[in-house]
């Protein structure tokens, strides 16, 4: 089976204050769904307080990131799915709990992982 990345920015994600707690109770129905259909591999959301560093191989760290993952935040979502259209399932019940659009990427197959 292929694991997909399910995902959303931040700024996608624009709910009222007062409706958060049902955007919270329907993101979690979704997350223990998929725990139940043995579906879920990994989840959640990142936080923006702490500053994203690189790392180098010799263990030096740096403040910043890549340029192309500079507005890397949001939610996140591993799913490992029997089809690209089994993902585009999950997606679907992601964006209506989340009220925003999701983002479906697969993983390439390695069979270490």
């Amino acid at each position: 089976m292929t694991k997909y990345l399910i995902s959303f920015p931040s700024a996608a994600m624009i709910v009222p204050d007062e409706e958060l707690p049902a955007v919270s109770d329907a993101a979690h129905a979704v997350v223990q769904e998929a725990k139940d259909a043995g579906v879920w591999v990994f989840g959640g959301g990142i936080d923006e307080s702490i500053p994203p560093v690189l790392v180098d191989a010799d263990g030096t760290v740096k403040n910043g990131t890549y340029p192309q993952t500079a507005e890397l935040e949001g939610g996140y979502s591993v799913l490992e799915l029997p089809s690209y259209d089994a993902a585009l399932e999950w997606a679907a019940k992601i964006a209506a709990a989340c009220r925003c659009a999701q983002e479906v990427r697969a993983f390439q197959y390695d069979p270490a992982s």
